[in-house]
């Protein structure tokens, strides 16, 4: 029998059993060399449930590949989903309108940026960032590109998402052989698209454009470069300036350009469908955004590989205006389980992740300074020996001069579905440009002011 320090006798066997519990101790937090695991690389989120939701882009489906590492890694198991993007957009609009608790983790759209925010509907992430025991230095949350995380800010300057996508608009020619057959190089302009559209068309069987039918997102630089704008001086301002020549002009030119040299069914694609026209060598041009357009040079899936070229978006008479958006993993303000949510985006957007999604998957719209500045993110953004990566960042460039405010502010979905349905008319031929613009500006009006917009 033996006395402790304070002359407590302990007997044999519960010596052997402190002993055997300071061994079993011992090997919870040591490593497979005896050395003591760091505090960090325990679970204590493990049986943890998180709900993650994001609309269907190319990095969340290719993300979905990887999520039982983290499982495995922190023991929480995370129930994924990713709808389209107009179905997202009204799943989590609804939800988060609730601050309901049906979400851990979720996607904050580009166009809901100001509305989701403004609302209070997402949780600030500084507490997360400056907190060492939940965010380590080396995750460096300065390293990602600041022209894409801004739009995620509040008027404090208070952080709410830390963005997966730069959706920087560019040009691809999924045939440029052909193209190059009828002796044209990549349009730079307006006027050139349509010369090389009227020269392609159905050559080999290839309709000469495809774009998908968001024309609140694809038919903005085309409003932009004859010189119109979505609201008149944006935020302050927001009169809809729809109605106004400018606006009518790039009305009547997208609308025919998708009428005239789009393949049957074109008014009902969505981003995939005109990927998959593109990949299948059915449709030769396109102004769309990077991401979905770097996979047509994937040797594996795309039939194009071989004959793709890309240029910035062309340019209309006022200049050259490409889409530039940004979407963001944030943490809705009514989940109950935050903490485990900020570790699903650190890992998500880790530099390790985001660097195998480049290399293991090819994904090409990185966030991060570090990995887009690797010899690895310009071998990936090497197609056909043009240079993405520069496209990419030269896009990225353009859009700092601030063009791109009017899609952030928060009554623009308003407006977008406005747009939609005016694209649509034209290229359809039930109405003028200058009818269906027309009716677009009062309609906007009519839902601004529905909305508590002063005009």
């Amino acid at each position: 029998m033996k006395k402790n320090g304070t002359g407590t006798k302990f007997t044999r066997r519960q010596l052997l059993k402190l002993g055997a519990g300071a061994l079993a101790a011992t090997a919870a937090t040591a490593t497979p060399f005896g050395v003591p695991k760091l505090l960090g690389q325990a679970k204590p989120f493990a049986g943890t449930e998180l709900n993650v939701s994001c609309w269907s882009g190319p990095y969340p489906k290719m993300l979905a590949s990887y999520i039982p590492e983290f499982t495995k890694k922190t023991g929480i198991k995370v129930n994924y989903e990713t709808p389209a993007f107009p179905v997202y957009n009204q799943r989590v609009d609804l939800e988060l309108s609730t601050k309901g608790s049906a979400y851990d983790v979720a996607n904050i759209t580009f166009i809901y940026c100001s509305r989701w925010i403004g609302a209070g509907w997402f949780t600030p992430l500084e507490p997360f960032i400056n907190d060492p025991n939940k965010t380590p230095p080396d995750w460096e949350p300065d390293d990602f590109l600041e022209g894409v995380v801004t739009p995620h800010r509040d008027k404090q300057g208070r952080l709410y998402g830390f963005p997966w996508i730069a959706d920087a608009m560019i040009s691809a020619a999924a045939r440029f052989d052909i193209v190059k057959e009828a002796g044209f190089g990549m349009p730079d302009t307006f006027d050139e698209m349509e010369t090389v559209l009227k020269a392609v068309h159905k050559k080999e069987g290839v309709a000469g454009f495809v774009n998908e039918n968001h024309h609140g997102w694809t038919w903005i630089p085309y409003l932009m470069g004859f010189g119109g704008k979505v609201f008149r001086d944006p935020p302050d301002d927001l009169m809809p300036m729809l109605d106004t020549p400018e606006a009518i002009e790039a009305a009547d030119y997208y609308g025919r350009i998708l009428r005239e040299y789009g393949p049957s069914g074109v008014l009902s694609f969505m981003y995939d469908q005109a990927l998959q026209f593109l990949k299948r060598s059915l449709a030769n041009l396109i102004t769309f955004n990077h991401a979905w357009l770097i996979q047509l040079g994937d040797t594996k899936t795309s039939k194009v590989h071989k004959t793709v070229n890309y240029a910035m978006m062309p340019a209309g008479p006022a200049g050259r205006f490409p889409g530039v958006a940004s979407h963001a993993w944030g943490i809705p303000i009514g989940s109950k389980k935050k903490d485990a949510a900020w570790e699903f985006i650190k890992w998500s957007l880790s530099k390790e992740i985001l660097k195998r999604l480049l290399v293991e998957k090819g994904y090409g719209s990185i966030t991060r300074k570090s990995v887009i500045n690797t010899p690895e993110f310009k071998k990936k953004n090497l197609v056909n020996n043009v240079d993405l990566s520069e496209l990419y960042l030269k896009t990225i460039d353009v859009a700092a001069g601030g063009y791109m405010v009017y899609r952030t502010i928060h009554v623009y979905p308003q407006v977008d579905q406005q747009i939609n349905k005016a694209i649509q008319l034209v290229a359809s031929k039930q109405m003028t440009a200058k009818e269906a613009m027309n009716l677009t500006q009062q309609n906007s009006i009519r839902e601004l002011k529905r909305a508590g917009i002063k005009l």
